[in-house]
């Protein structure tokens, strides 16, 4: 397998895996008698520690000589995380196994979309490709669990995310390219400290990381409650599943079919977070609305914009932000902030919104969303600075 299928088979194995997680945690931990507010609480907690863990773990991951080894390692980590969730008995013996799994889970996708990025500008294909392979897994596991949920219970929830999460480890540390962290020796761990403490202090780039941050954390309603909310209106899980398989399905779309074309006709990575970002504002105050069910089919779609969009231009602005010796660390803080803090934040105030608001509580998601497009609006001309030609 050349470099970009052996990313694909790693994608497939992280995206199968959050593909269960996402949709169905909250209805595995639903089945154990815990409430919406439990439930929030509990998911929040290792999302709202990345800000501790995130950065801990990028310093710690370029410290090896290749960059799988940190991926496989994560692997088992999270492997046994999800196996005692599902052993013990108890929120807080639930909620620390999950916090180890779900640290786990959170630090392998910039991990993977790191070494994605150094193996796509070595080898000359497109960021995207390997990366919508895991959309489609995302959507296969979407579908299947769903399926399974009529006829198995809950339990087979954890099940499937323990053998993923071992397929994953197993697979990067036999078949992920033996990628070199830098061309030399590994810095040293104060160097490495250095340069996260340089993206912190400026200004331009944290600003960058919230806005994209704020449109991606507001995904938290849907993450947490959406499978619950559809439930109560009489919505299978097969259903849910094959709905959350669409927004998917319209992700992938948009990295195979529009990104390359995205890329000929020279449109800046600022464009499709503004774009992402109002698509956001508009999905969630539609979404609050308690849309029929023939509506949740396009409002589903628009996750090619609020989710895609906004990843990919993400993660070229970080890329364009950050320096050449600071991109782990790049990266990984603007997933603590989309993937930790903020989607922690919003993670945790969503249990008590589903329990006081039902759907009102995606008003919520709606006014984080325009906070994240007001954030992107100036950005356009620092961008452009950065990049010595005009932004489109």
């Amino acid at each position: 397998m050349n470099a970009a299928q052996r990313l694909a088979l790693q994608y497939v194995l992280l995206f199968g895996a959050t593909g269960v997680s996402l949709p169905f945690a909250g209805l595995w931990l639903s089945s154990r008698g815990l409430s919406g507010a439990q439930i929030g609480t509990l998911l929040a907690i290792p999302m709202l520690a990345r800000i501790i863990t995130g950065p801990l773990l990028a310093v710690w991951a370029d410290g090896f000589k290749l960059r799988r080894t940190p991926i496989a390692l994560m692997g088992v980590v999270m492997t046994l995380g999800y196996g005692a969730a599902g052993l013990v008995d108890g929120y807080v013996a639930w909620a620390a196994c999950w916090f180890v799994g779900a640290t786990a889970m959170g630090v392998l996708v910039p991990l993977t979309d790191v070494l994605n990025l150094r193996l796509s500008g070595r080898h000359g294909y497109t960021f995207a490709l390997p990366r919508a392979f895991g959309s489609a897994a995302f959507v296969a596991a979407n579908m299947v669990m769903g399926a399974l949920l009529l006829t198995t219970p809950a339990d087979a929830i954890i099940v499937w995310l323990v053998v993923a999460s071992l397929g994953l480890a197993v697979v990067a540390i036999l078949a992920l390219p033996a990628e070199p962290v830098a061309d030399g020796e590994p810095l040293r761990g104060r160097e490495r400290f250095r340069g996260l403490g340089r993206l912190v202090r400026d200004p331009t780039f944290m600003t960058a990381i919230f806005a994209i941050g704020a449109v991606q954390a507001a995904h938290a309603y849907q993450y947490g409650f959406s499978a619950i909310l559809w439930k109560a209106e009489g919505i299978s899980e097969a259903v849910t599943g094959q709905l959350w398989a669409f927004g998917v399905v319209a992700e992938i779309a948009l990295m195979w079919l529009f990104e390359p074309w995205r890329r000929r006709a020279g449109v800046g990575p600022w464009i499709m977070l503004v774009v992402g970002a109002a698509a956001a504002v508009l999905r969630w105050s539609v979404m609050a609305l308690e849309p029929p069910l023939w509506m949740l089919w396009p409002l589903q779609g628009l996750h090619a914009l609020t989710f895609a969009a906004t990843f990919l231009a993400g993660i070229q602005i970080v890329e364009r932000l950050a320096p050449g010796d600071s991109q782990t660390a790049g990266q990984m803080l603007s997933s603590v902030l989309s993937a930790g803090v903020l989607i922690g934040l919003a993670t945790a105030a969503s249990g008590t919104l589903y329990d006081r608001y039902g759907a009102g509580g995606y008003w919520a998601m709606a006014a984080m969303a325009a906070a994240g497009l007001l954030a992107a609006l100036p950005l356009r001309r620092q961008l452009a600075r950065e990049r010595g030609n005009g932004e489109r």
